[in-house]
């Protein structure tokens, strides 16, 4: 299984509680291994998937459809 990491950039204002809902959220999704807050950079999410089971853009669909602003940045 080949995996992949991608970033989420989110506006830095998001209290921590959605950013822990968010957080939850997108680990629950299938194909998805690892998302996580960088704690130095908190509007920052790493995301580690695998691109055969879910795509990025998926992904950030998830967080929009939650009525977050986001961007994806690939690494």
């Amino acid at each position: 299984m080949d995996l992949v990491d991608f970033l989420i950039n989110v506006h830095p204002a998001l209290p921590m509680e959605e950013r822990l809902r968010l957080e939850s959220a997108i680990n629950k999704l299938e194909g998805v291994v690892s998302a996580c807050f960088s704690p130095g950079h908190q509007h920052m999410l790493t995301i580690t998937y695998n691109p055969a089971a879910i795509s990025s853009n998926t992904v950030l669909e998830h967080v929009c459809q939650r009525g977050i602003a986001a961007d994806k940045i690939g690494l």
